[in-house]
């Protein structure tokens, strides 16, 4: 795009915003959010955006609601400030896990959202590591979806392979549907893979698990997911893989959500290291227990595929090998 671009923070995540930014050699946006008596938002976009090509960054953390309504202001404002073209970079995305009609009369939020967003004045999005791939269809305008594996599986070949050999690792998906969403895991990285077999009983977060699918006895287990909310799916699964014998357990997870006591949860459970991308701020709640948790750096995953939207240019070198030969 032959316009200058300019990038800005929402408030929700204005260190993995400030990362981006130095990335891609440039400052953020000045803008400033004015919460009222009356807990109304206002936003005031300080610098000129008229005819420049806008990123605003935006991620779902707590409050989860106010910054959802922030980013819709946000949008809307650049929209009346001429924004010749405007991208949500929404890193962990707004009430994913709402994304289909299991219950009567209830909402896909999800769905919602999209609609919300695009309605706001978004031109167009930029995600990652979506909870069901459905979710990028709701939208009605282009919206790309980055895959974070790349920088997870850099890790696991320059760090934890390194600690012990690749071939006493297996891979633990955390029932059939994710190992369908991860098989690229395994095609990148060449290790066996044992499935969870389990059910929810009703909308707790403590699923009841029947068995394990594979050979993990022995083993150092490897368990992906691409988030980690209470933790209680993950610690039982923890649990579970103990009993059958495995000999290291230890978790990735792209979306840190960490909410109500899952820190605690997760650093009393058998899991002796979890792996967690920076979509959300979680530093802060993991700072006293850096032995147990490894933080990846997203923003040069994001700052190239900002840089690859403003250019025009294809976003498919950001992606593993294998999921581009799916393409």
């Amino acid at each position: 795009m032959n316009r200058e671009m300019i990038v800005f923070s929402g408030s929700s995540h204005p260190g993995l915003a400030g990362a981006i930014a130095e990335r891609l050699g440039s400052r953020l946006g000045r803008s400033r959010v004015v919460k009222f008596s009356n807990e109304n938002l206002m936003v005031r976009i300080e610098d000129n955006v008229r005819e420049k090509d806008v990123f605003v960054i935006q991620t779902s953390s707590s409050p989860v609601n106010e910054t959802l309504v922030e980013l819709l202001i946000f949008l809307d404002a650049l929209r009346y400030a001429s924004a010749a073209r405007v991208t949500a970079v929404l890193p962990y995305f707004p009430y994913c896990r709402s994304d289909k009609k299991d219950e009567p009369r209830i909402s896909v939020a999800a769905r919602l959202m999209a609609d919300l967003i695009q309605a706001a004045g978004a031109d167009r999005v930029l995600t990652m590591d979506l909870h069901s791939p459905q979710i990028q269809g709701f939208f009605r305008i282009p919206a790309d979806q980055l895959l974070a594996a790349p920088v997870f599986f850099d890790y696991f070949n320059e760090v934890l392979f390194k600690e012990e050999s690749k071939e006493d690792f297996v891979l633990v998906m955390g029932d059939h549907g994710a190992a369908k969403k991860f098989s690229y895991y395994f095609d990148e990285l060449q290790l066996p893979v044992a499935i969870m077999d389990k059910f929810r009983p009703d909308h707790t977060e403590k699923p009841v698990i029947r068995q394990v699918i594979g050979k993990v006895r022995g083993k150092a287990a490897l368990i992906i997911d691409d988030e980690i909310a209470s933790g209680g799916t993950l610690v039982e699964a923890a649990k579970f893989l103990q009993k059958e014998g495995a000999k290291r357990i230890l978790a990735a997870a792209v979306h840190p959500v960490l909410s109500g006591r899952a820190v605690e949860s997760l650093v009393a459970s058998p899991i002796e290291r979890i792996i967690v991308g920076d979509t959300v701020p979680v530093r802060p709640k993991v700072r006293d227990h850096a032995d147990r948790f490894v933080l990846l750096d997203l923003s040069p995953l994001f700052a190239r595929a900002i840089q690859c939207i403003h250019n025009g240019d294809s976003l498919s070198d950001l992606f593993p090998p294998s999921v581009k030969r799916r393409a």
